[in-house]
C-alpha cells in the first residue's frame, strides 16, 4: 500500500518521536488535530483528514488515553531516510 508525500513526512516525523495529539468537544467528537515534533515544535501539515487517513491505515494509535504515536504497521509504511535515527 502506497502512501503520499504529506503522510511520508508525518510518519517521518513520528518516526523520530513525535506525536499527535487530539482536542474533543463536549460531544467527545475529534475537534481539532496538532502534530508535535520530538523538540516540542508544531507540525502545521497535519489535518483532521490526513489524521484519519492515518488511523485508517493503523499507522498511528493511542494507548492509555495519551497523544498519537507511530505503530509497528507506520514504521513498515514509511522510507527510510538519512536523517531518520
Amino acid at each position: 500500500m502506497d502512501i503520499s508525500r504529506t503522510e511520508q513526512r508525518v510518519l517521518h516525523l513520528l518516526a523520530q518521536g513525535g506525536r499527535i495529539e487530539i482536542e474533543k468537544n463536549q460531544k467527545k467528537r475529534i475537534a481539532s488535530v496538532k502534530c508535535l515534533t520530538r523538540d516540542g515544535w508544531h507540525y502545521p501539515g497535519v489535518d483532521l483528514d490526513l489524521f484519519r487517513k492515518l488511523k485508517r491505515k493503523k499507522a498511528v494509535s493511542s494507548s492509555g488515553s495519551g497523544p498519537y504515536r507511530i505503530t509497528r504497521r507506520g514504521l513498515e509504511l514509511v522510507r527510510s531516510e538519512l536523517d531518520n535515527r
